[in-house]
């Protein structure tokens, strides 16, 4: 008897125990209570990091590391999209694959922010592009620049545009998301004083760069960017690109080039060792590497890095 008593009060302890456990688990789920926000590439993940912080499920659709302008979503990262609250896209051609996407997604209650909603664009024929018209510009001819984060006054209205979302869709916390904006307001608008400041102190102006990404910064700041048209990261000049490359480089003098973080190590081992030119590296955000972010950079800490490089090359 003792024993069947004994028997019955450890099997009541284990039912309540497995009770308690499950009704934990049913109130508890905090992912539940989240915004679900997919952004497309790295500076609006970030900017929605900093205005959302711990009321978004935030996701980065082109994965860290990788050339976003030539990439593509698969069927089950389309699937995974479907099911969100927020889906932010940078727009201007920056994304080949949105537009099909948007379009497939079944989900009546899914908010689309084009981040560069409200900016003015930029054609590649406008922005400053002389060693570029010599090799053949590889854009098409009145293509917008997609590059707009890189203007931090920009940045601001991209982060605007996606504040708005998160207000829309959360209208609870809007005095929270409000109050996280205007402090990435304050914080871009101090970046912005630094270049403005740092950079009209310099006596050159003219920065090369193997991709034709720093539009908005140098129409911003009062620089002029020369891109080497026709270098993807990964690609290598021709010898007669090289030898139009070395012409130009020579002919205005240029001590730096600068390539970016995802660019083939050996396009600039060619250049350098066939101009006499110095490389460096200028870092336009589109895709941080895994690297960058398990070390804890952000848009605000590669912002700066890149002024350091300009402030050394247009210095000297």
């Amino acid at each position: 008897m003792k024993r069947f008593l004994l028997c019955m009060m450890v099997f009541s302890f284990s039912i309540f125990a497995l009770s308690g456990c499950s009704a934990h688990k049913e109130s508890s789920p905090k992912a539940e209570n989240l915004v679900t926000v997919y952004t497309s590439i790295y500076p609006l993940y970030d900017f929605a990091k900093k205005i959302g912080q711990d009321k978004v499920d935030i996701h980065l659709i082109v994965p860290p590391g990788s050339e976003p302008h030539d990439w593509e979503p698969s069927a089950k990262l389309m699937g995974q999209m479907e099911k969100a609250d927020i889906l932010v896209y940078n727009g201007l051609g920056m994304e080949s694959w949105a537009e099909k996407v948007i379009a497939s997604i079944n989900n009546p209650g899914l908010t689309v922010v084009n981040a560069s909603e409200n900016i003015e664009p930029l054609t590649f024929e406008e922005e400053e592009h002389e060693l570029e018209d010599e090799l053949e510009d590889e854009h098409e001819h009145g293509s917008y620049d997609p590059h707009v984060w890189l203007d931090p006054i920009n940045a601001i209205i991209q982060s605007e545009n996606i504040k708005n979302a998160l207000v829309k869709v959360d209208v609870e916390n809007k005095a929270f998301y409000e109050n996280n904006f205007e402090t990435l307001k304050n914080n871009l608008l101090e970046l912005d004083n630094q270049y403005r400041t740092e950079l009209s102190k310099l006596p050159r102006k003219e920065i090369v760069v193997s991709h034709a990404a720093f539009g908005y910064m140098a129409n911003r700041y009062g620089l002029k960017q020369l891109s080497i048209s026709g270098l993807s990261p990964q690609a290598e000049p021709t010898p007669s690109q090289m030898a139009k490359i070395s012409d130009f480089i020579k002919e205005h003098n240029i001590q730096y080039i600068f390539f970016e973080t995802l660019a083939s190590p050996k396009l600039a081992e060619v250049i350098v060792k066939e101009t006499g030119a110095t490389s460096s590296v200028l870092n336009d955000l589109s895709g941080l590497t895994q690297k960058d972010l398990d070390e804890g950079k952000d848009y605000f800490s590669v912002m700066r890095e890149n002024l350091d490089a300009l402030i050394k090359a247009l210095g000297e």
